[in-house]
């Protein structure tokens, strides 16, 4: 699983150039707000360049617009995905998925609408991911700053995504660049709601949220410890030496935290 994804705005050249570089395990170039209206063809020509031979995803204009069909026609063959700003409803997917068949969709929840459809979405043919838009969803609350008003909306996001057989939501940007511990803090908050991964607007974000996503050597070591005990039991419920009860869920969270350590795949470390 990738812990962090970059943005680049497309029109930039010298950002599309360097992102992959940058240490992200992941990569989104950036279609939508990130890129001015007088901007957007010469964006295209660039994504349409670096996803013949990168896998980037691509976040693109919204759903049903001019700007999003030729976004669309932009994307080449190696492409990740397509992440689709704020979704509101199974047919904004569909929409996408028509034009693009066999290509993952991350389905951003941004509005009130979204995070009361988001398990109709995160069900959706061609759903791989759900993420959490946070700057477009507080406006459209009306919330104020920090976790807390968020919080409903993110768990809903979460249950939505597992009910649904899809990996753990992304968690949004944050938006404070020099701010790490605060950044850091949000990061583990959405971890413990059941996040994993979280998007960022800078290579300086990358390495706190590096951090927070990837286990420690302590937890490696009791999940290999766990796993042990428990093959070594027959599969059936024991008792470690520290006292710690250990059944049939508590060796599949060992095994899904292992599974987290392992590097992710994502091809932008090969360039």
């Amino acid at each position: 699983m990738d812990r962090s994804y970059l943005f680049a705005p497309g029109h930039v050249d010298k950002l599309v150039s360097k992102v992959f570089t940058a240490g992200a395990d992941a990569v989104i170039l950036d279609l939508e707000d990130a890129v001015p209206p007088q901007d957007k063809a010469h964006a295209r020509r660039n994504v349409a360049v670096s996803t013949t031979t990168n896998a980037a995803w691509v976040r693109v204009n919204a759903v049903r617009s001019e700007d999003c069909a030729a976004d669309l026609d932009a994307v080449g063959p190696a492409v990740a995905g397509i992440r689709i700003p704020k979704v509101d409803d199974p047919s904004d997917v569909e929409w996408v998925t028509t034009r693009r068949p066999g290509v993952p969709i991350m389905c951003a929840i941004e509005t009130a609408r979204g995070v009361l459809a988001s398990a109709d979405i995160a069900a959706t043919p061609g759903c791989r991911f759900l993420a959490i838009g946070g700057v477009d969803l507080r406006r459209d609350l009306g919330a104020g700053a920090g976790f807390a008003p968020l919080q409903h909306a993110r768990s809903q996001i979460v249950l939505a995504a597992r009910a649904a057989g899809l990996p753990p939501p992304i968690d949004s940007v944050f938006a404070h660049i020099d701010d790490d511990a605060a950044l850091t803090l949000e990061a583990e908050q959405s971890r413990d709601l059941g996040f994993f991964g979280k998007s960022a607007i800078h290579p300086m974000q990358l390495p706190a949220i590096h951090r927070v996503f990837t286990p420690t050597a302590q937890q490696i070591d009791w999940a290999r410890a766990v796993l042990t005990a428990f093959d070594e039991a027959g599969h059936g419920a024991l008792r470690m030496p520290d006292g710690e009860f250990v059944d049939a869920p508590v060796a599949a969270r060992a095994a899904d935290l292992l599974r987290a350590a392992e590097p992710p795949l994502s091809a932008c470390r090969d360039h």
